[in-house]
């Protein structure tokens, strides 16, 4: 199957349709124009502006703002592609009449300066500026845009939220709302191979080590020769000052380190945290009339659709559009088992052409008349279309029971017990490596033998096909031998052959467990929690106390004849920290009587 939009229903005019008759009437200029931009405090930023040849009057701008350098010099006669970050924008837009000016942002690239952080609080102050040169250049109509995956997707909410008014749209696609919560620290517990597989691409980049950085795919071509001088620096003594600069940046492992808890301060910076380097915390600086267009996957990462649906439930003043397919990070996969081939088919690209054109342009798209929200059932394989979040508001919920059962109501009190194996964990091929610059394309293709060593608890065979599409929530009431545990919870569907498939999971450190009101800055539909240290508590040992774990959001069909599975696991050995260091708790999970525990999922009965 496919994750095409060309049949659906989902939409009155589908992106790729909007694609196929939206014209490109101009040319993509052989090389950008390329300049040194010195910022208040002296520092000189690299940025390349694509301007569509043929246009006869200013255009409206696109900003993409990366680390991950504006554009490649490549060898001679070589035909490697130099902008494999923001090329396919590039490509795309400006043909199409929209100027891209990409930026490589302080301490990366071509840019001078160091980094003092991960989404440093000066790279934002410097779009400020950025967009000030746009909109005073003659090729500009005074109207910015903003758009790019990941850290540029991020950018884009920062850009925005400096209040320029130049700004009218942003696209953060596959970008957090909150670094701590939605990237390395899920749950509250730390991704230990993300920091460091994040430092490791980043020192080849900023150091310029070509032979470290051929260890990642997307930049293994030889031909690929460091970050391009600008225009100015012909022979390349800017770039190499530059690139010396970069050598005093930060380093990503001990950096995320000293955030232990959420909105804590540095010990040296009273005035930075986690908050520092989340759009969340500059949320109000977004001024209500800026258009977004929130984007993710459901194998996005262990947090990144959250971020794009909290976007959506908090930016409720603002026009967002809330896109949700069945991707990885970047959309490089369709992770459904179900997929006709790994590359997705979807037009993404011609889903932000018209959000722009609308947005930007002015145009009459009709996407005023589109749902604001779609969303990709696996399973079903089809887009479905929504007004709101969460889609589904039936709720089933069915009961932990006696023999490893899913009961429809509780039964006699009991529990079970499971010791935390911290060799294990959920392999290679997860949701995980491709947020860690890791190349994945086969998706938890051994789920049915890791899964089987869990404790767990399955349902009798469903009547009918029935849709999952929001967040699940394992209600818990469970006890830890020890002080404090990680409890990590996969929801599978066991399909009539007994082919076992993994559906999604969440994850909690037991220290977090406390519940909060959703702030102002994060609103979500699931159970929140601050993870912060007041809010932080160690278990009794042996108290067993109701803790509700929501699992990561999904749309998924299970088929009739089909079984909901419930596992819990107490480690992830291949992705995250040991809780408690050298200490596998044993955890029991009571059932039955007044300390039931339920597995919650937003389930509708398809006709």
């Amino acid at each position: 199957m496919s994750d095409s939009d060309r049949d659906s229903t989902a939409w009155k005019v589908s992106p790729s349709a909007y694609a196929a008759r939206r014209e490109a009437p101009f040319a993509l200029p052989a090389q950008p124009l390329s300049r040194y931009l010195p910022m208040r405090d002296g520092c000189r930023i690299a940025l390349d502006a694509w301007l569509p040849e043929g246009a006869t009057g200013p255009v409206p701008a696109v900003l993409i703002l990366t680390p991950y350098y504006r554009r490649f010099a490549v060898a001679p006669g070589s035909e490697a592609d130099p902008i494999p970050n923001a090329g396919k924008f590039v490509r795309h837009l400006v043909p199409r009449g929209y100027a891209v000016v990409v930026v490589d942002v302080r301490g990366t690239g071509a840019s001078f300066g160091t980094r003092d952080s991960f989404r440093s609080p000066k790279e934002r102050e410097d779009s400020y500026q950025i967009a000030d040169w746009v909109v005073a250049q003659p090729w500009s109509d005074g109207r910015i845009g903003a758009t790019g995956i990941s850290y540029p997707g991020a950018a884009s909410d920062f850009l925005a939220s400096t209040g320029h008014p130049a700004v009218k749209a942003i696209a953060p696609l596959f970008a957090v709302w909150d670094t701590y919560a939605d990237n390395y620290y899920p749950g509250g517990i730390l991704l230990k191979e993300l920091a460091r597989s994040y430092d490791e691409l980043m020192v080849a980049m900023d150091h310029d080590r070509r032979d470290l950085l051929r260890d990642y795919v997307y930049y293994a071509n030889p031909d690929l020769r460091g970050p391009h001088p600008v225009d100015e620096d012909p022979e390349g003594a800017l770039l190499a000052q530059a690139i010396h600069e970069h050598l005093g940046n930060f380093r990503q492992p001990d950096f995320m380190g000293e955030f232990r808890f959420r909105e804590e301060a540095l010990p040296y910076d009273p005035g930075f945290s986690s908050a520092s380097f989340s759009p969340y915390s500059v949320r109000d600086g977004i001024r209500p009339d800026v258009a977004v267009l929130a984007c993710s996957g459901w194998m996005d990462g262990a947090g990144y659709a959250n971020g794009a649906i909290s976007r959506f439930l908090t930016l409720k003043s603002n026009p967002v559009h809330l896109l949700l397919g069945p991707w990885d990070h970047g959309a490089r996969c369709n992770v459904s088992p179900w997929r006709r081939e790994t590359a997705p088919d979807f037009d993404l690209l011609g889903e932000l052409t018209r959000f722009l054109d609308h947005y930007l342009m002015g145009r009459d798209t009709g996407l005023d008349a589109e749902e604001r929200v779609h969303y990709f059932a696996m399973h079903a394989e089809r887009w479905c279309g929504a007004p709101f979040w969460p889609p589904v508001p039936e709720t089933r919920r069915l009961a932990f029971a006696a023999g490893g059962a899913l009961a429809e109501a509780p039964d006699e009190e009991g529990e079970d017990s499971t010791r935390a194996d911290f060799a294990a964990g959920s392999g290679r091929g997860t949701r995980y490596e491709r947020i860690a610059g890791i190349n994945s394309t086969t998706y938890y293709a051994d789920w049915a033998e890791r899964q089987a060593e869990l404790l767990s608890w399955t349902s009798q065979p469903l009547a009918v096909d029935s849709e999952m599409a929001g967040h699940g929530l394992a209600d818990l009431w469970i006890a830890s031998s020890e002080p404090d545990a990680a409890l990590f919870v996969y929801l599978s569907e066991v399909e009539v052959d007994g082919t076992v498939r993994y559906v999604t999971e969440g994850l909690l450190r037991a220290l977090h467990r406390k519940e909060s009101p959703a702030p102002a800055s994060y609103r979500t539909t699931w159970p929140f929690r601050s993870f912060r240290r007041e809010d932080a508590a160690p278990l009794v040992p042996g108290r067993a106390e109701r803790i509700r774990i929501p699992l990561l959001p999904t749309a998924w069909r299970f088929r009739a004849g089909s079984r909901i599975r419930l596992s819990i696991a107490g480690a992830d050995a291949d992705h995250c920290v040991q809780v408690p260091h050298g200490r596998p708790p044993v955890l029991t999970v009571l059932r039955g009587g007044d300390r039931a525990s339920f597995l919650e999922l937003p389930l509708r009965a398809i006709d």
